[in-house]
């Protein structure tokens, strides 16, 4: 599976942006797909998941009520919706595909959100 990640950019604190991660392969219905995110000198954080069929999913208690993740089988394609940003948003943002064994062997390139004061 290959992902590409879009949507960032720079916005201000309170506003909203769509992160969208498109995958290749036939097989994305078959995967547990993620977001995390990273800032420089920090590790990667876990930012929300959702289960193959989209019914089920799971947030950091530091995104819970603002950001939403979907997904799109037919597009092969997952979202992240983010409202309500923080300064401490900002990061690099990355989706991943994983097993649903708290393993993600597939990353996107990542997508940069700035959000400003």
């Amino acid at each position: 599976v290959q992902l590409q990640a879009s949507g960032g950019g720079l916005v201000q604190a309170g506003g909203s942006l769509r992160l969208s991660c498109a995958a290749s392969g036939r097989t994305f219905s078959s995967y547990l797909m993620a977001w995390f995110r990273q800032t420089p000198g920090k590790e990667r954080e876990f930012v929300a998941d959702i289960n193959w069929r989209g019914l089920s999913a799971f947030y950091a208690d530091s995104v819970k009520g603002r950001f939403t993740i979907s997904r799109d089988n037919a597009k092969n394609t997952v979202y992240l919706q983010m409202n309500s940003l923080k300064v401490e948003d900002t990061a690099v943002y990355y989706c991943a595909a994983g097993l649903g064994d708290s393993t993600y062997p597939y990353w996107g390139q990542g997508t940069l959100v700035t959000v400003s004061s």
